[in-house]
């Protein structure tokens, strides 16, 4: 099966949306547990928590990579993160017992890319993604660093991370959050920089 996340009840057909990839895509895994992570994003639930007035569609930001076992690996760059994020947040599993026109996306384990309109085969309920998160931690389905465990060689990335997203974006202050440079503040406000002063 091919799983999909959405905040969004009762849908019966997946349409295809523009991503982060520039092509109007569902985005789809093998593994329902991956998915999880997609029930919220951090960037969007901070510039709705701080007021910003967005104008157009949140793109999908999450801080993840795999393990080498190819175990999907949440990564916290702030503390708490994964509790701020994910906890309260309900949403809703979808998913396809086939992809027609599916393709593999190179780069991401187990991921699939429909730029057709998918047919749902069913969902469910999930009442709390941060639960359904640490459900799957716990079963060895999923991994979590937690802020605390990063090496000084991790934070440093981090900020690094942060201060070159920043920077590439600064110019474009016409959009009051655009996802990456926006993900790049919510990093900037957890380290208590004050960069985003300037936006």
């Amino acid at each position: 099966m091919f799983y999909h996340a959405s905040p969004v009840k009762n849908i019966a057909v997946l349409e295809p949306r523009i991503s982060n990839h520039g092509k109007a895509q569902v985005y789809f895994s093998e593994k329902r547990e991956n998915v999880l992570v997609y029930l919220s994003n951090a960037v969007e639930k901070y510039c709705k928590e701080q007021g910003y007035d967005h104008q157009g569609p949140y793109r999908k930001w999450a801080s993840y990579g795999f393990t080498k076992e190819g175990i999907l690996r949440l990564e916290e760059y702030y503390p708490n993160a994964t509790e701020e994020t994910y906890k309260g947040v309900s949403g809703w599993i979808y998913w396809a017992d086939k992809l027609d026109q599916g393709e593999r996306l190179e780069g991401i384990p187990f991921v699939w890319t429909s730029s057709e309109s998918v047919a749902v085969s069913g969902c469910t309920y999930i009442p709390d993604a941060y639960e359904a998160i640490m459900e799957a931690v716990r079963e060895g389905k999923m991994v979590l660093k937690r802020y605390e465990d990063c090496t000084e060689s991790n934070l440093r990335w981090i900020r690094d991370s942060a201060r070159q997203e920043y920077a590439k974006r600064k110019t474009a202050r016409s959009t009051a959050c655009s996802s990456r440079r926006n993900s790049g503040i919510c990093w900037i406000k957890k380290e208590k920089f004050i960069l985003a002063q300037s936006l």
